[in-house]
């Protein structure tokens, strides 16, 4: 079975189209060095919770849109591989800052316990 990370960050609605160029540029060098799928979502449906929140999470601001994304590899130690790759990779200081707040970015990694497709 595969391994994923999985992430969830704030973004300014004014830069969707810098977080979409990054997490493309991005998922490019992902794939390359091992992962099977990159998945970044725009936040459309996000309610507000009464306890805790997808916004809360993040410290979202009034400005701000939640994005979802997540990474599928073979392995957990593909994945740390792809990740020491990643970081070791001088193209991706050619791919530029984050366009959101990587502090307030929550991520992990999780094994899947159940996966169906249609």
């Amino acid at each position: 079975m595969s391994y994923v990370t999985g992430m969830i960050a704030a973004v300014p609605a004014a830069n969707k189209e810098a977080f979409r160029a990054h997490a493309a540029a991005a998922a490019k060098l992902f794939i390359e060095f091992g992962a099977t799928r990159v998945t970044d979502c725009w936040g459309d449906d996000v309610p507000k919770g009464e306890t805790t929140d997808f916004f809360g999470a993040v410290k979202a601001e009034k400005d701000e849109v939640v994005v979802f994304s997540w990474i599928e590899f073979p392995s957990r130690e593909v994945r740390d591989i792809v990740f020491e790759k990643m970081m070791s990779d001088p193209r991706m200081a050619e791919i530029g800052e984050m366009p959101f707040d990587g502090k307030r970015m929550i991520f992990g990694g999780f094994e899947p316990m159940v996966d169906t497709r249609a």
